[in-house]
Parts: structure tokens; sequence; C-alpha cells
């Protein structure tokens, strides 16, 4: 087993923001196609690359503005072989993308090193199927061979951490959690909840932590995050348990619209940036533990201003 290079620890005294929803920024204020929701194509798109470079720029500087760290990705969300191969790239131009996701953030980043407490650079893995769908035939043995591929390459890219995000269901958790541990990378994992407070795959958000840490065992996800739910989606699912030690944090949808209905629209919906960070903040106060905070569809640096500023408390 790889020797894995720690994330920092709940005792660490940070704050952390995340990105935003990048592909809905990217489509809908910036003008973007996403074929296949993936974002990675873009970086050889000359016009589409002062976007992006302007959209993470935006993001922070509100961590330079309210003294937060940050943990930067938002590229390779689908940058995984089923994914790639929909768009003709073979395994080596997708690892290529990869490695090029990950360059494009760390120079973004360098702007900024004087200016974030801490800057961390990120891959992100997406489920192998729609994280909107249910994947009935998925294993953690055949999770951990799928996103073995992946995490080889951004272990090779040198990346701060990675986030499992938008998973719904726990074997391929599990999959995804034991090939980080094995190639040596620290991960997290993002599970979603929709409008029945669960899993789509059936478990609360309390039941499926603990049935991935126990499976896992020693290769458990360093910890755990919420994204793509709106705080009307998680709050009912939130419970002074012992397993909420392992919930980080959390990166909501900016409306409070069904997701699908949501993906329907053609259109992004702001919701009330104020609103959300004061429910951002109220999470906090309940439990300061917690120490990770971004968005998720629909979500941009307004709204992780109004994030920032609530946790800040600065009016």
């Amino acid at each position: 087993m790889s020797i894995k290079s720690p994330f920092p620890t709940l005792s660490s005294g940070n704050i952390y923001l995340t990105e935003g929803g990048s592909e809905t920024e990217i489509m809908y204020r910036h003008g973007f196609e996403l074929p296949e929701f993936t974002m990675f194509p873009l970086l050889k798109n000359p016009k589409a690359v002062p976007a992006m470079r302007r959209m993470f720029t935006e993001q922070l500087d509100v961590a330079a503005e309210f003294g937060l760290s940050f943990m930067l990705s938002g590229l390779d969300y689908r940058a995984s072989p089923d994914w790639g191969s929909k768009l003709g790239y073979s395994a080596r131009s997708l690892a290529d993308a990869n490695i090029s996701a990950i360059e494009f953030l760390r120079d973004i980043a360098k702007e900024y090193k004087e200016q974030i407490p801490n800057l961390f650079i990120g891959g992100i893995l997406g489920p192998r199927g729609d994280a909107y769908s249910l994947n009935k035939e998925i294993t953690a043995e055949s999770a951990e061979d799928y996103h073995s591929v992946q995490l080889e390459t951004l272990k090779v890219a040198n990346v701060d951490f990675v986030s499992a995000m938008t998973f719904n269901n726990v074997p391929e958790s599990i999959g995804a959690a034991r090939a980080a541990a094995k190639i040596g990378l620290p991960l997290s994992v993002s599970l979603t909840i929709d409008s029945t407070y669960r899993l789509k795959s059936g478990p609360s958000l309390g039941e499926a932590i603990i049935d991935i840490d126990d499976q896992c065992g020693s290769h458990a996800p360093d910890f755990y995050l919420l994204n793509c739910s709106h705080p009307l989606e998680y709050e009912p699912a939130i419970e002074n348990k012992d397993w909420i030690k392992r919930l980080r944090g959390v990166r909501p949808n900016a409306s409070k619209m069904d997701k699908i209905a949501l993906c329907k629209l053609g259109h992004i919906e702001d919701g009330n940036p104020v609103e959300l960070g004061s429910q951002v903040r109220s999470l906090s106060d309940r439990y300061p533990h917690m120490d990770i905070f971004g968005g998720c569809c629909g979500t941009g640096h307004n709204h992780l201003r109004e994030i920032a500023r609530a946790l800040r408390s600065i009016s």
C-alpha cells in the first residue's frame, strides 16, 4: 500500500471553502455547452479557458477576502473511463486530460499563494453512472477497479486530495475508498440525498456513513461531505449522533427545487444566497467540528461570499 499524504485534520482550526457548481455556472452564466456534462474538454476551447479562469478566480477572491482556506477542484467530475469513452477519449488522452485539468487549477492557484492561508488542489471522482439514477449492478469490487484508473492518474498529478462527489450508494463509495487507500490518496466521500431525505439507494445519511466505515475498515474515507442537496433536503437527515463527527461539511445546491426539476429548466436558479449563507452558518453553529463549506448546482462566487460572510459573522 502507498503511504497517504494526510489532509489536515479537524484540529487544524481552519475553515475551508470549495468551489461552487462549476458545470452549471459555465453552462448557464458563461454559455458553453458541456457534452455529457463534462468540463475538461473545455480546456481545448480558447474561448472557454478565460471564462473558467475568471470563474475560479472570483471564487478564490472570496477566500482571500475573508481569510479562509480553499480546496480547489472542479474540472474532472466525469474524467473517468466510461464518460471519457463516450466523448471519444482513449485511455492515454483521458489521462492527459486529467493531468491538464490539475495543472490548470494549480496555475490559477499560484497567484493566491500569499493571500489564502491553505490552498489545496484536488481531483474529483464522479459516480460511474448518473448521480440521479440508481446503479443497481455496481459492486464494491467493480467500483474499486473502475475508479482506480482515474485515481492512479491523479496520483501522478500529485493532487493534495480527491473528492468522490455526488455518490448515492454504499457499494460504489466503498470501492472508491478502498482504491484511494491502496493508491495512497486522501479521499472524502461526498454523498447526496433527495427529497426523501435519504440516499436514492435507500439508506439514511447516517446509515450510509456507518455502513461504509464498517465495510471499509482501515480503508475508510478520510471524511465525508454532503453535496447537491439543498438544506431543505439535508437538514432532516442531520442527527446529533456519533456518525455526525465523520461529516466535515456541506456543498448545497442554490435552489430549493427538486434536482430533476432543476435539470429540466434549461437555465440556472440562484435561489437566495443570503438565506443559504445563514443556513450554512446555522449548521456550523450546531456542529462546530464542520470546517468545509462550498456549493454545488447553481452556486457561484456570490453564494460563496454569503456563506463566507455568515461564517465570519461579517455584515
